[in-house]
């Protein structure tokens, strides 16, 4: 019969070569240093206002030529205007002088 000794010794081996074998397996684990909340980024000050004052000088320059766009039609239709009149002055004058 084996000693209490030997006994206790192969257990211990039997459990260090379970050990072994576990620590031997690859453990695939998933880590991450930082969890990102969706949107965090635009959440931050700095970026608003960034974007802000970016969508601001967008609008502004979009005005700007709108109003430049605006002009021109404006001054097109004045030209147009002042060709129409002439030409009703002109045909007035012709029909005032066919008449007389």
């Amino acid at each position: 019969m084996l000693s209490s000794r030997t006994a206790s010794s192969i257990r211990r081996g039997a459990q260090a070569s379970s050990f072994a074998r576990m620590a031997a397996t690859p453990q695939f684990t998933r880590s991450m240093t930082y969890v990102y909340n969706e949107g965090a980024v635009a959440q931050s000050k700095e970026f608003s206002k960034k974007e802000r004052a970016h969508e601001d000088q967008f609008v502004k320059q979009h005005e700007m030529e709108q109003l430049k766009r605006l002009r021109a039609d404006i001054e097109k239709k004045r030209a147009e205007l002042e060709s129409l009149e002439k030409e009703h002055a002109e045909k007035l004058e012709q029909v005032s002088n066919g008449k007389e």
